[in-house]
């Protein structure tokens, strides 16, 4: 038997927010230690040195919940269940990897804010609590803190005018999100009396409110918030050029943590709030999932340099990811929590090789730069082909069975159509994946000097090694991987036996 905490008690409560409460008292020392050493980069890696220490911390005190089976005694503000540790600990890990690639590159870059690493901590609360919070205030305080400090990360390069068109479009946009989601939020408490998930899903089935009007207006603005946060097709127009914009770390980060919490809000939402009306979400999760396929992926083909193709490719995934959703079903959530690992240790692995390949923000790398990479540095380009092939989805790698339980997930599910759309953009993804290897390996390269300052330094080539080792050790034993997935989806779905009280 697991450990029961009772969340009515103040002990319970923060036992039950302790991961939370960790990072956070690490994110104020942080703060006070910004405050007395910010003056070289000395004082900077200092301070990165401490996010880890408070990552790794937090990481343990989250495993040791895990381990002692806590679970929470009934529906709460937050929740205690596989699910909530498993997203969790990928939050952690994209945060963990994206602080190991800053090290460097902020040196490298001669961005000197400390303050950087404080905002990496309180994005990654944030992030926490979205895929812990049982109710709807609770996910969209922490989208808020999550958006927040992604905002200031995006510009934090104060002499790059790209970065900061990137911060002004994201936080506009991101605003403007936010309006749709609390509006959605007003509406379905309008329409069920609560905003607590499991309440929602008892007053559906209490009041028959499945094909209530209000309801489904509230749970399309709710998807209109969630959208713009995944980077859903036809919310996408920021991503491409805030991605683009950004300091390359915090564009890791953004494409592989920061969307993962998106989803796990939104799984979490649809699943134990919104089953019930299942008729009303699914077939827009559907559409969704479609669009965000077919044109993430046509733009890619278009792009020539590597950060914008890297930007419109992790729309495409979000289209993948969106098939999870549209199934409807806990398998869908399984394949959804196995992707986003490997998700994330590919993002984070392109990334810092896209990081190394260039200077002053990548955004001038182009994919025939990479010519000829495979004989000056070989272990790069068979790192980045590695994850190339992953995103692909190639046999062999973690991509390939993320894809292939997503297409199970559908075909479970019904969704044929759209497990056929799915094999089709990815046959299309092909077209931009492919030439990033071939200039690697079958291209010469275009001087003789090509590739000196190519060069993975420190943490970054920690990021980059394991990364690759994960992703094709998942590709070719992922039973466990796949058995904690699983196993992470217990919780999501509403038990008939709790029993919501005001």
């Amino acid at each position: 038997m697991g450990m029961a905490i009772d969340l009515s008690t103040a002990g319970g409560l923060t036992l039950a927010l302790l991961p939370e409460l960790v990072l956070t008292g690490w994110a104020l020392v942080l703060l006070l230690v910004v405050g007395w050493r910010h003056r070289n980069d000395a004082d900077q890696a200092m301070t990165g040195q401490l996010a880890l220490l408070a990552l790794l911390s937090t990481v343990l005190v989250l495993l040791w919940l895990w381990g002692r089976g806590a679970y929470t005694v009934e529906p709460h503000m937050i929740v205690l269940d596989a699910f909530r540790y498993g997203t969790a600990l990928v939050f952690l890990l994209g945060a963990i990897l994206a602080v190991m690639l800053s090290l460097h590159y902020l040196e490298r870059e001669r961005v000197l804010v400390p303050e950087y690493y404080v905002m990496v901590l309180l994005a990654t609360v944030g992030m926490m609590f979205m895929g812990g919070g049982s109710d709807l205030i609770v996910i969209f305080l922490g989208l808020e803190l999550m958006s927040l400090s992604v905002y200031v990360l995006a510009g934090i390069d104060r002499r790059s005018a790209f970065a900061a068109e990137a911060a002004v479009k994201y936080f506009l946009l991101g605003a403007f999100a936010s309006g749709f989601f609390l509006y959605g939020i007003a509406l379905i408490y309008g329409a069920t009396g609560t905003t607590n998930l499991v309440g929602i899903h008892q007053s559906i089935l209490r009041y028959g409110l499945q094909s209530n009007v209000m309801l489904a207006i509230g749970i399309g603005l709710l998807l209109i918030g969630f959208g713009f946060k995944v980077a859903a097709v036809p919310f996408h127009m920021w991503a491409p050029d805030v991605y683009d914009g950004a300091p390359t770390p915090v564009t890791a980060l953004m494409a592989a943590a920061v969307k993962a919490a998106g989803f796990a809000a939104l799984f979490r939402v649809l699943f134990q709030a919104l089953g019930a009306s299942e008729l009303v979400w699914q077939q827009i999760a559907w559409w969704l999932a479609v669009l965000t396929m077919i044109v993430g992926n046509l733009v890619a083909l278009a792009q020539t340099h590597l950060k914008r193709m890297l930007a419109y490719s992790s729309i495409g995934h979000a289209g993948y990811i969106l098939v999870a959703v549209a199934s409807g079903s806990l398998a869908g959530a399984a394949a959804f929590l196995f992707y986003i690992l490997a998700y994330t240790l590919v993002t984070l692995g392109a990334f810092a090789v896209l990081a190394a390949a260039g200077r002053g923000g990548e955004r001038d790398v182009k994919i025939d730069d990479l010519s000829g990479l495979a004989v000056r540095r070989p272990w790069i380009a068979f790192a980045m082909a590695v994850f190339m092939l992953s995103l692909l989805g190639f046999p062999g790698t973690a991509g390939f069975i993320g894809k292939w339980l997503i297409l199970s997930a559908a075909v479970q599910s019904g969704q044929g159509l759209l497990a056929v759309v799915l094999v089709l953009a990815s046959v299309l993804s092909a077209g931009y994946y492919l030439p990033v290897i071939m200039a690697m390996y079958m291209k010469p390269a275009s001087s003789e000097g090509a590739h000196k300052g190519v060069d993975l330094i420190g943490a970054a080539r920690w990021v980059v090694g394991v990364a690759a080792v994960v992703l094709l050790l998942l590709g070719v034993w992922p039973n466990r991987a796949m058995d904690a997935a699983r196993g992470g989806t217990e919780g999501l779905q509403p038990t008939p036996t709790r029993v919501f009280t005001d």
